[in-house]
């Protein structure tokens, strides 16, 4: 999940090009809450949700979300920070990766995908 929209249909696209996978996108927090029922194995979710909806939750907020209420669901955060502080939080609210947007992000999540299932 990733509100750019360009990045997140590039990485479906690039997931789906090197194993057979399901990838399902969405832009908002709320739009993945509201399909989470379906228990992917793994959610990618970008740490800051640049959305245009006022009170719109951010990555973290849905990763405690989605960790509170399905615990066996693998994440991946995606993002821009790269400060250590805040990679070391999500991990630490059950992420089990923490990658930074950049050259080799796609296949860096492509590996970590293949290995967690």
């Amino acid at each position: 999940m990733d509100d750019d929209v360009k990045l997140a249909e590039g990485l479906a696209g690039y997931l789906t090009s090197k194993a057979p996978h399901q990838v399902t996108t969405f832009h908002t927090g709320e739009e993945c809450l509201k399909h989470i029922f379906e228990e992917p194995d793994i959610v990618i979710l970008d740490y800051y949700m640049n959305s245009v909806e006022k009170d719109a939750a951010n990555g973290m907020e849905i990763l405690q979300t989605i960790k509170k209420n399905y615990p066996l669901i693998h994440i991946i955060m995606l993002s821009s920070q790269e400060r250590y502080g805040i990679a070391l939080e999500t991990i630490h609210q059950g992420a089990e990766q923490y990658v930074i947007k950049g050259e080799d992000a796609f296949e860096t999540i492509a590996d970590m995908v293949n290995e967690l299932e």
